[in-house]
């Protein structure tokens, strides 16, 4: 049985793969991706430390012919080989230290110091080396690869043990400088994928919200209207058969806008205006109604499904405790940055306890909160004594959900 990988785990040192122990499968793809960063940034220190020392040599060196101390330091060319030799070591002490990690302290240290050594000790060989190569055999590293050092004590007692130590103090300090780095670059490129991967949950958690919220309209809208419906059964047939086939053409609509995040408002228009009609097949005696023509409507962008529990809010409570005439009116302003959406509904002298507490309400006031944060507004109350009107003011989007992207990005930023 194959395991995935939990998110914690798929943010393990990028640097060629998983850290020991940890049972972390990563794919190639992702791995190769965080590799070659990695072999860049120590390539590049490398090729610095490098440079750094010919350099140094070189500045030494002329310093010295003036007190006339000539070939203290071995040729530039030898020192460039010894750093090509090394170059691979580097790259398999820095690979295996990162393999093997830091954990437990007191169990890891100990080989973590082992390879920092087995890497600086090799220094000064591979500049003997690099002088045999080019020619230098008799060079001044202090390890000319034709002296014979059958003797131990002539070793011990010799100048080449003092330049070892020298050079791979030297290198060691190097190498800690270069672990570091690579470190801190594979920290940051895990901290970095951490805040990648915890921006795309958060999206992802935001639309399921959203969508979620959205498929909360969809039996509250049918429930309302086959109750409706009801009502015209019994004693008008035909006008309940009508009233069947515009909630199909509202149906699919709804289903339509269910799966869109955003749509324009012209169609948000269109879905309510056929909405109300249906309720004013059953209250065409009370219920008058005034939507703007969605021809006519700005080309703008909207939340789903924003305007419909507003609507229905506004028929529910609007038509409640009295027998009186009532008129539902949707009013749109746009301005250069600003959407105003509004509902206005006549009620009853004195009524408003419940108006604003319904469901289709609060859903309004949260996909507002999860879309726009604190650039949009929405507010319902009593006007004018026997008026209730509810207002969403958002950010004007002509570019769509492009544009409600962007919206969003620049809001976090």
């Amino acid at each position: 049985m194959v395991m995935s990988a939990t998110p914690l785990e798929s943010i393990a040192p990028p640097f060629l793969g998983a850290t020991r122990g940890a049972a972390v499968v990563r794919p190639a793809a992702e791995t190769r991706a965080s590799f070659w960063p990695s072999l860049a940034v120590l390539t590049a220190f490398w090729v610095y430390v490098a440079l750094s020392n010919l350099m140094y040599a070189s500045t030494m060196g002329q310093s010295l012919k003036s007190v006339n101390v000539t070939h203290f330091f071995a040729p530039w060319d030898a020192r460039l080989v010894q750093h090509l030799l090394l170059y691979p070591v580097l790259m398999l002490c820095v690979w295996g230290s990162l393999r093997l990690g830091w954990q437990p302290l007191w169990k890891r240290l100990p080989v973590q110091l082992l390879i920092a050594a087995g890497f600086a000790v090799l220094a000064s060989p591979a500049l003997a080396l690099g002088e045999w190569i080019m020619g230098e055999g008799h060079g001044k590293s202090g390890m000319s690869m034709d002296k014979d050092w059958s003797s131990w004590s002539g070793f011990l007692n010799g100048p080449a043990l003092s330049t070892w130590a020298a050079s791979a103090t030297s290198f060691l300090v190097t190498y800690g400088f270069g672990l570091a780095l690579i470190s801190g670059f594979a920290f940051y490129q895990r901290l970095r994928d951490a805040q990648l991967r915890g921006a795309a949950l958060e999206r992802a958690l935001t639309a399921a919200h959203l969508a979620a919220l959205r498929m909360q309209l969809s039996p509250h809208t049918l429930f309302n209207l086959l109750h409706a419906i009801r009502g015209q059964i019994t004693w008008d047939p035909p006008a309940a058969q009508a009233m069947v086939v515009q909630l199909g053409d509202l149906l699919r609509r709804l289903l339509s806008a269910g799966e869109r995040e955003f749509s324009s408002l012209a169609d948000e228009l269109q879905f309510v205006l056929l909405y109300l009609e249906l309720q004013q097949r059953r209250f065409s005696d009370r219920l008058t109604v005034s939507v703007p023509a969605p021809a006519a409507a700005p080309r703008v962008w909207v939340p789903s499904l924003i305007l419909q529990p507003l609507v229905e809010n506004a028929v529910l409570h609007g038509l409640a405790g009295h027998d009186g005439p009532v008129t539902v009116r949707v009013t749109t302003d746009a301005d250069a940055e600003t959407l105003t959406l509004r509902v206005e509904n006549s009620v009853a002298p004195g009524r408003d306890s419940g108006h604003g507490a319904g469901i289709g309400l609060a859903n309004v006031r949260e996909r507002l909160a999860v879309q726009f944060g604190e650039r949009a507004t929405f507010s319902a109350g009593l006007r004018a004594g026997e008026v209730w009107v509810a207002e969403i003011r958002m950010p004007l989007l002509r570019d769509g959900p492009e544009g409600a992207a962007q919206a969003e990005a620049q809001r976090r930023s």
